[in-house]
């Protein structure tokens, strides 16, 4: 694999400025693959309002991983009705768009962002076995929109915080590389870590006599439902606690508790990314951290 690639960014005027490059790669390992990879932003700085309004196209290469099958994995495939063809990079366009609001010491932002994929990416396993192995769908389209919003300190004790995401994942097409059962092209289907929407919010404190503490409360509107889309799995909801003190500039302690109520649901119910599995239990962390005077 060599890359070699160029890049440079012009402040053309205090509330204008641009960014751009150039990426050439090539590739030989199975196959013999070149691409070129280029990109451009903008930024501009609204006068008066100091709103912030920015913009960004390019195209990405990442090259295959180096894996092939033989002895008696190989043969573990072909008994599974299972074959390995090479493996072609992926190749993604990607352009996205976003504007920064500052409101009374409050920051808003939000953004679109918009990915085509070709040869993407993902894994699955051999049969019902722990053996994973890449292979390539032949398209994906990830896009979505999100939102930010940060405050200013507030009551002179702490932040507020918030992020929200709606996105969808979706792939198009057959498996065009990897491990592959050579089935015919299944047309659009929701890849398996696809989840419409996200949203995390929170408070982070700075008390007196030197205490602070933070909440976050994170959800999720559910991944995609195995190999049913575009139903999905049941949302789920997650309260996260941390609170400490400082006793002086070198000691310090703190104690974290991770969801809070326990609650035990289903996240991934897919043959791939390891299959079937829960999220973690209530977990509780102490930590003392002293600092040595070196």
């Amino acid at each position: 694999l060599v890359a070699a690639f160029i890049e440079d960014t012009y402040k053309a005027t205090d509330w204008l400025s641009f960014a751009g490059g150039v990426r050439q790669t090539h590739f030989v390992g199975a196959l013999t693959e070149n691409a070129t990879s280029p990109r451009l932003g903008a930024t501009l700085l609204l006068p008066k309002i100091d709103w912030i309004l920015r913009g960004f196209w390019g195209k990405y290469y990442q090259a295959p991983p180096l894996s092939t099958l033989s002895g008696p994995l190989l043969q573990f495939a072909a008994a599974n009705n299972l074959g390995f063809i090479p493996l072609h990079g992926e190749r993604d366009q990607e352009y996205q768009f976003g504007l920064t609001i500052p409101i009374h010491g409050w920051t808003v932002d939000v953004d679109h962002f918009h990915t085509q994929a070709k040869n993407f990416f993902d894994h699955n396993n051999i049969g019902n076995s722990n053996a994973f192995l890449p292979l390539t769908i032949d398209g994906a389209l990830i896009q979505g929109n999100e939102l930010t919003i940060r405050s200013p300190r507030l009551w002179n004790v702490g932040q507020f915080h918030l992020a929200y995401s709606n996105q969808t994942a979706d792939g198009s097409g057959a498996i065009n590389g990897g491990l592959t059962d050579f089935s015919p092209p299944a047309g659009s289907f929701a890849l398996d870590h696809d989840q419409r929407n996200t949203a995390n919010a929170g408070m982070d404190l700075n008390l007196p006599r030197r205490f602070y503490a933070s909440m976050s409360v994170y959800y999720g509107s559910g991944f995609a439902n195995g190999e049913a889309p575009p139903s999905h799995l049941p949302g789920h909801a997650e309260v996260n606690l941390s609170a400490g003190k400082s006793f002086g500039d070198n000691l310090s302690a703190s104690l974290t508790v991770l969801n809070l109520t326990d609650r035990h649901l289903l996240v991934d119910n897919s043959l791939t990314f390891g299959g079937v599995h829960y999220n973690d239990p209530r977990q509780i962390y102490a930590q003392i951290r002293y600092k040595f005077g070196y």
